[in-house]
């Protein structure tokens, strides 16, 4: 077994066979990224609050309500032999390397990256739009009509390239990684904590690229308790520097209560399947029908997949569960003793076409349309079919934005619109909407009504029927014509590492909600950037030593190693470095 290293530091690794490669990664993502797969792991067990006193309380309280832990024991039980000891090998790999891991934190940790990546907080949010603004106020929050967010993945044949777009950690969400023995050779950005590379990655025959499909595959029921549950009882969770504390842990026939009366019902709680029997097929795929093969095991989250060959073939897919059942259950929680709303048996088939390139970006297409409700505008994708149209590179394509850092024009825009936001929270007919919620701390960033106005600013504008000017002044006028420049008020603000003492260079940012470099900020509350392109990659199949990649920060977890920040110069300016060429390819 060998850990060879590249000039910023990312681990390129090889073994003998598929085990000891995974015990070597194992192994070196704890070397690398230690404490925060042990956070990680933490917050899948329900006992982060044990390390970070009472601030981690709520989320304690939710992965135990929601049993996360006990959802991953559930999946990992229900593997095949073979991907069974791929994840005990791994985790011989995490605990050599100093961190304590069970076979199944895994999948603990893969839940814990995607539990708040579906669905259900959002039903929350419209139950409380449709409780005090009325139903027909719900539209003006959807997604599609306003500015929104989201990744992009486009293909062609020969070359995949794209950027997730996700909360902006520090360690960063993905690890730049190539994994290579015989059976396999593929680099690819992983999750720290679980073997592999799941969504992004390419082999000596195919590459594929996901974004989210935007499906809704996550119900919310409102529980009336008339039946017995299935389970009840308590757990304590103990809490540093502060007395432990006990939750109450009840499920239903739907699944676990998370918060209040509302019970959440997802494909791999109710299947006992996190789709994790899709790994190791994926690492050995040569085509762009294998990867389609190992992706026909996905269960959530629910993805767009872009696939593409050296043989020139494209494919665009979808993957995961979406289950079968009334609409309604797709926009509100919806009464549990109903029968209406129970799942059907099975799942509702996914859209597989081959194609000559495409785009995703989050939006409305045929291959999303059915399974979702709301989507990303669709300004994006078309931007991206423009510039590819045009010959752009991808490099040029990635950083494509009307809200370049320096403009002054830009940074009066955003001022005018932050004002904006802030007007409509003092308006009379959306008082209502600052009712207390009912719901938990934990989900305000789907439940804060300044946050969605500033979110949907358009969309609820035109609800009111409001002229703009009605409530501020015009951008060009004062108090807006000494913004300043954009960069200068959108600043990169990661979300560090419970206990992580680190200090990021102040960076200013180009980008907006609705470029392309989607690097979001909310008018009304903040014009930092919290969530952005947690990647960005080009899959090279016509010669992988052109393939290149970058991550906001670095490959080390650690403030003291020199790759910790490394690559933030980098990103920031739209660079990339070569995925496989600067160490030799085996």
């Amino acid at each position: 077994m060998r850990v060879l290293r590249d000039d910023h530091g990312i681990p390129h690794l090889r073994a003998g066979s598929a085990d000891e490669l995974a015990y070597l990664q194992g192994r070196v993502t704890a070397e690398d990224r230690g404490r925060q797969i042990e956070v990680e792991r933490r917050r899948s067990e329900g006992r982060l609050a044990e390390i970070t006193g009472r601030a981690g309380l709520p989320w304690d309280r939710f992965a135990r309500r929601a049993r996360l832990d006990d959802t991953a024991r559930r999946c990992f039980a229900t593997l095949g032999t073979e991907t069974k000891s791929w994840l005990r090998a791994y985790t011989e790999g995490v605990r050599a390397g100093g961190v304590a891991w069970q076979p199944w934190s895994a999948l603990g940790v893969f839940l814990v990256q995607h539990i708040l990546f579906g669905t259900f907080p959002n039903k929350m949010w419209r139950a409380h739009v449709e409780r005090t603004l009325g139903p027909a106020a719900a539209g003006w929050f959807a997604i599609e009509g306003p500015s929104a967010s989201g990744s992009n993945a486009w293909a062609v044949p020969g070359l995949i390239a794209g950027d997730p777009h996700r909360l902006l950690e520090l360690p960063g969400v993905y690890q730049q990684i190539q994994l290579t023995c015989p059976e396999f050779d593929v680099a690819g950005l992983t999750f720290p904590g679980v073997p592999g590379v799941q969504h992004f990655g390419q082999t000596e025959g195919v590459a594929w690229a996901v974004t989210n499909a935007m499906a809704d595959y996550q119900d919310l029921y409102i529980e009336d308790f008339r039946d017995p549950p299935l389970h009840a009882f308590s757990e304590t969770i103990p809490v540093r520097d502060a007395a432990p504390e006990v939750v109450e842990i009840v499920e239903t026939e739907r699944g676990p209560v998370v918060d209040g009366n509302l019970s959440l019902r997802t494909p791999a709680r109710a299947g006992s399947d996190l789709g994790f029997g899709a790994l190791l097929p994926l690492l050995r795929a040569r085509t762009v029908d294998d990867v389609a093969g190992a992706l026909s095991r996905w269960v959530e989250p629910v993805n767009s997949v872009l696939v593409a060959d050296t043989t020139g073939r494209v494919l665009q897919l979808t993957a995961g569960r979406v289950p079968i059942r009334d609409d309604r259950n797709r926009h509100v929680p919806v009464p549990a003793g109903d029968p209406r709303y129970a799942w059907q048996p099975g799942w509702a088939p996914m859209a597989r076409t081959e194609v000559t390139s495409a785009v995703n970006a989050n939006d409305r297409r045929p291959d999303t349309a059915p399974y979702g409700v709301d989507f990303s505008p669709p300004a994006r994708a078309r931007r991206i079919r423009e510039l590819l149209d045009a010959g752009a590179p991808p490099e040029r394509i990635h950083m494509d934005t009307a809200m370049p850092a320096g403009s002054l024009d830009a940074g009066r825009h955003a001022a005018w619109r932050d004002a904006v936001a802030r007007a409509l929270h003092e308006h009379p007919a959306l008082r209502p909407l600052f009712a207390p919620s009912p719901y938990d701390p934990l989900f305000a960033p789907w439940t804060d009504p300044r946050a969605r106005i500033g979110l949907a600013l358009d969309g609820v504008l035109a609800g009111l029927g409001l002229d703009p000017s009605s409530l501020v002044p015009p951008p060009s006028g004062p108090p807006f014509a000494a913004a300043g420049p954009w960069g200068a008020r959108h600043l990169l603000h990661p979300v560090l590492l419970p206990g992580l003492d680190a200090e990021v260079p102040r960076t200013e940012l180009s980008g907006s909600n609705d470029s392309v470099l989607c690097t979001t900020s909310i008018p009304g509350v903040s014009d930092a950037c919290r969530r952005g392109p947690v990647a960005r990659y080009v899959w090279d199949l016509t010669d992988r030593r052109r393939s290149r990649w970058i991550v906001p920060f670095g490959a080390a977890g650690s403030p003291g190693s020199p790759h910790f920040l490394d690559q933030l110069p980098l990103w920031s300016s739209g660079s990339l470095i070569p995925a496989f060429a600067s160490v030799e390819l085996p």
